[in-house]
Formats: C-alpha cells, structure tokens, sequence
C-alpha cells in the first residue's frame, strides 16, 4: 500500500484482500500505520494458498530495502495505478 504521494510503501499480511484494503481505505483502524501515513492505495499484492507463506513472504519483503520494493512495484504494475478495483 501506498499513498497518493507514492512517498510510503506498506507491506502486511491479511486471509481478506479485499476486506482489509477498503478498512485502509475508510481509516476504520485508528492507530494503525495505514492511517497515520494516508496509505489507501493498493499497489501490489501476492496470493499464497497458506497463510505460513504468506507471512514468510511478508518478512522477506519487508526485510529488503526500499529499491527492491519499488522494483518489486514496477515489475508488475509501472503505473503504480490502485489495483483495489481489480478485487472487487
């Protein structure tokens, strides 16, 4: 996730997409990072059919530095467009 700036980038784990980035969208968690950097754009995501890999693959991600994140962005979306719709 990303704000409309694109200046923070957001890396989480959730079992509902689609759920979890309109609760980032609406700020319905008050004190979570999401809200507090205006981050409601979805930019990239990963589907993994168990959650153990999902959550490997989250530190990974989150482990590397911010290039690798933004070349992981770009590889598959340059646009860097909200991809919420694609969800839903």
């Amino acid at each position: 996730m990303t704000n409309q700036r694109k200046s923070v980038l957001y890396t989480g784990v959730t079992s509902n997409l689609s759920r979890r980035v309109w609760e980032h969208k609406n700020k319905l968690n008050n004190h979570s990072f999401t809200k507090q950097y205006n981050c409601d754009q979805l930019i990239y995501y990963e589907v993994h059919e168990d959650i153990r890999d999902a959550i490997n693959r989250e530190k990974q991600i989150k482990g590397g530095c911010r290039q690798k994140k933004i070349d992981l962005i770009n590889s598959k979306n340059p646009d860097w467009k909200d991809l919420f719709n694609e969800l839903v």
